[in-house]
């Protein structure tokens, strides 16, 4: 849920930033799933980076929309949070195994 959340955030934020919005790709959709079957530190470390995301774009935001609620331009410092959040979901995508999903069990 948290991860939807971002990635709905992101598309605000590309909107507010005037850039292209990035429709989700195969290892964006597989996220969730890759999560909860990771295992051990792979997932502590998935889990802390989301929260650490989490932790940039909800104040980044609620600056966003005070600027905006001021009638000032909001550009920059969106483009500025859009080059950190891209850059921390593509570094998190980065640790979804390849073929989109965690690793395979078997009954």
């Amino acid at each position: 849920m948290r991860w939807g959340a971002l990635l709905d955030a992101g598309a605000v934020l590309a909107d507010l930033a005037g850039v292209a919005q990035e429709r989700p790709d195969a290892a964006a959709k597989a996220f969730p799933l890759a999560m909860k079957e990771a295992e051990g530190r792979r997932r502590a470390v998935m889990e802390g980076a989301l929260s650490d995301i989490a932790a940039v774009m909800e104040p980044g935001m609620a600056a966003l929309l005070a600027v905006l609620a001021r009638g000032a331009d909001a550009r920059p410092a969106a483009r500025a949070l859009w080059s950190e959040f891209a850059t921390s979901r593509d570094a998190l995508l980065a640790m979804v195994p390849a073929g989109g999903h965690g690793p395979r069990r078997s009954a």
